[in-house]
């Protein structure tokens, strides 16, 4: 199975690539209306993935398409996280201030651990709670603005919308966690393709122009790596890591975000960033720190996903087998029952006596 450091990491640089997005977006863009920005990174995000996938008939497959048991899965991520939440999110900027809508965007981080713990029954601990607990306050600090004003009473319909975005996504990586052994990138793609079309379609109607063919080109670079191959990483380390822990990790893009700014236009940085990213540290800390260890018992299960022989993957082939690692083929886990320590991942999905 995938090293906890390799999975850790990955969901840092998912986290890093989608925080690069808005200084980069922010030089790029200039002026544009709100839909057409996100119209255009999706668009980029699943255009260039949708490009890859096509080439990939050139290359060793990495992973396995969708299945009809989960095309259910996956059109509710796409509905929840491609087409609602992105369409809710650009309603509510209009109508609320930027500090409150920074601050209420820390939600998706808290509203995806809670129903992964409440709904999905994923193990927490002490340590993991506290440290999602520091990583949002940290995005807290990072976005407070104690001199800005509340907002009219029309900003409170834009701060629901925004947090009813949140909830959207929420229950994105929550029902994207339930396909995380299929092709990620096939995954990053449809939710691309669809957010983008929804987005962009909406720009449209509104009365928006495409901008200049230098713009689109910039935007949608922008999209493929900080939606499109961020999202790739983000399915990638749901697979072992699990929904609630690599939403927290993806909780500290913020940070990133304000370290990549603060490189383009030089400036000290202030004492919240020190603060923020110090929170964020020591989250991620405690997070790294757990261990989790106790007997438990796999039920069999029979699924596709790439793996190496492991100690999950004690299994025969009914097919000449090169001895190839990783690779990828339908393969039968059957029942063990035994201790180690683990993560919610793909292959420790079970329940947990209480008391």
């Amino acid at each position: 199975m995938q090293s906890r450091f390799t999975a850790i990491l990955i969901a840092l640089t998912a986290a890093a690539l989608f925080g690069a997005t808005t200084p980069i977006a922010k030089a790029l863009l200039g002026p544009m209306p709100p839909f057409m920005v996100a119209g255009l990174f999706y668009l980029g995000s699943g255009v260039g993935l949708g490009a890859i996938l096509l080439g990939r008939r050139y290359w060793r497959s990495v992973g396995k398409g969708i299945g009809t048991r989960e095309l259910a899965w996956l059109l509710g991520a796409i509905a929840f996280g491609g087409v609602a939440g992105p369409a809710l999110l650009m309603l509510g900027l209009t109508s609320t201030p930027a500090a409150t809508s920074s601050l209420l965007l820390n939600l998706e981080g808290v509203l995806t651990a809670a129903i992964a713990w409440i709904v999905f029954r994923e193990n927490v601990d002490v340590s993991v709670f506290l440290g999602m607990a520091a990583i949002v306050a940290g995005g807290v600090v990072l976005a407070w603005e104690p001199g800005a004003q509340p907002g009219a009473t029309h900003a409170t319909t834009g701060a629901v919308l925004i947090a009813l975005a949140c909830l959207c996504w929420a229950i994105d990586n929550n029902l994207t966690r339930k396909i995380s052994t299929a092709d990620a990138m096939i995954i990053a793609c449809a939710k691309g393709l669809a957010a983008g079309a929804t987005n962009l379609g909406i720009a449209l109607a509104m009365g928006a122009h495409l901008p200049a063919p230098h713009i689109v080109i910039g935007a949608m670079t922008t999209g493929f790596g900080g939606y499109g191959v961020s999202l790739v990483l983000f399915v990638i380390a749901l697979r072992h890591l699990g929904t609630a822990r690599t939403g927290a990790y993806f909780s500290v893009a913020p940070v990133f975000g304000v370290a990549l700014s603060l490189a383009m236009w030089p400036q000290a940085p202030d004492a919240p960033f020190w603060i923020a990213a110090a929170l964020m540290a020591l989250g991620v800390w405690l997070h790294v720190r757990e261990r989790h260890e106790h007997e438990h018992t796999h039920e069999r299960l029979d699924h596709t996903h790439r793996h190496v022989h492991d100690e999950h993957h004690r299994h025969t082939h009914d097919f000449p087998y090169s001895g190839d690692e990783p690779h990828t083929h339908p393969h039968v886990h059957l029942p063990i029952t035994h201790s180690h320590a683990h993560f919610p991942d793909i292959h420790h999905r079970h329940s947990h006596k209480r008391g």
